[in-house]
């Protein structure tokens, strides 16, 4: 079958006039303002925006093929606006974007310091289901670990884990029931011992894995129940499955 000729309108186009003309298209989207754009979609989505979620939010004016065009592909350009694409980071951009914030912070980066950076930076589960835990990504990145405080940074995890199972804070008795079924657990003498098993040695542990907590948008009572974070009804549901009368301003003043 024969191939029917071109449009007369297509071979009548200059090709030097049509590079110019769609240069000067290309300009009304700066790069820096595309890589605004990007990085505002990710504040609002609190996370890094796929294309889909990029095209569908509102507030944004320009296209993600406009995007493509620009940066040669959408992950480049999110990763020009410093948000790591979520699918396909690599662990060097996972390990180098954690020295750059420790380098901005002037110290070791924390969890807390991931969350407060949320969308804007690789989620600190991202760097735990890639490394087996942040300690061992900023081993990786280069920071130097004490070895007592690596033991503490992983009882402290496991205390918070062990809170989320139970639905309260966990009592030496229940580290020693968890232990039993799971030996991949410090023991309950192991972490007794980090605070030099001193008076008060398991609540300031308790302590410490309820400000973890906190920090994870998880309530915990007074009495060391953890609590859902919403109410039903003017009832406080607690973890642990009981539900108390929710507090009011009167009950705190």
């Amino acid at each position: 079958m024969a191939r029917k000729p071109p449009l007369r309108a297509l071979t009548s186009i200059d090709p030097q006039a049509l590079a110019t003309f769609q240069a000067g298209i290309r300009k009304r989207y700066s790069n820096e303002l595309i890589l605004k754009e990007l990085s505002a979609c990710a504040e609002r989505l609190g996370r890094s925006p796929t294309m889909r979620e990029f095209a569908a939010d509102g507030e944004v004016s320009i296209h993600p093929q406009t995007v493509i065009e620009h940066f040669g592909s959408w992950n480049a350009a999110k990763r020009k606006a410093g948000l790591v694409p979520r699918r396909f980071a690599t662990r060097e951009e996972l390990l180098r974007v954690l020295k750059e914030l420790g380098d901005e912070l002037g110290r070791m980066p924390t969890a807390r310091d991931l969350d407060l950076r949320k969308g804007t930076m690789p989620s600190k589960s991202l760097y735990w289901h890639t490394f087996g835990s942040l300690r061992e990504a900023l081993r990786q990145a280069g920071y130097d670990l004490p070895i007592g405080e690596e033991r503490l940074e992983r009882a402290i995890e496991q205390g918070a884990q062990i809170a989320r199972t139970l639905g309260h804070l966990p009592r030496f008795s229940d580290w020693s029931e968890t232990r039993a079924k799971d030996d991949r657990l410090m023991s309950e003498w192991q972490v007794y011992r980090l605070f030099e098993a001193r008076r008060g040695a398991w609540s300031t542990f308790q302590f410490l894995v309820c400000e973890r907590l906190r920090e994870d948008g998880v309530e915990v009572e007074a009495g060391g129940a953890l609590v859902m974070p919403s109410s039903v009804g003017g009832l406080h549901v607690s973890l642990d499955g009981n539900s108390r009368p929710a507090q009011t301003a009167r009950d705190n003043a």
